[in-house]
């Protein structure tokens, strides 16, 4: 078995983990055989002193179709 990796970001106004899903169920309306997500990094958008968003950048790992 052969897996590629791509590097996703999913956004939420709520929290990472909620970034992290929307991430994953956006990728997995044009990616087949999701297998595998490892989180790479977090990032708050801020406006002013006030969290405006979570992102959830991840790596996800899928199957790479045979011949």
């Amino acid at each position: 078995m052969t897996q590629k990796i791509s590097t996703i970001v999913g956004i939420s106004k709520e929290s990472f983990a909620d970034a992290a899903k929307e991430g994953v169920a956006a990728a997995s309306k044009t990616v087949r055989g999701l297998k595998w997500a490892r989180v790479t990094g977090f990032e708050l958008e801020l406006d002013g002193g006030k969290v405006k968003s979570f992102r959830t950048t991840m790596d996800v790992y899928f199957d790479i179709e045979g011949r």
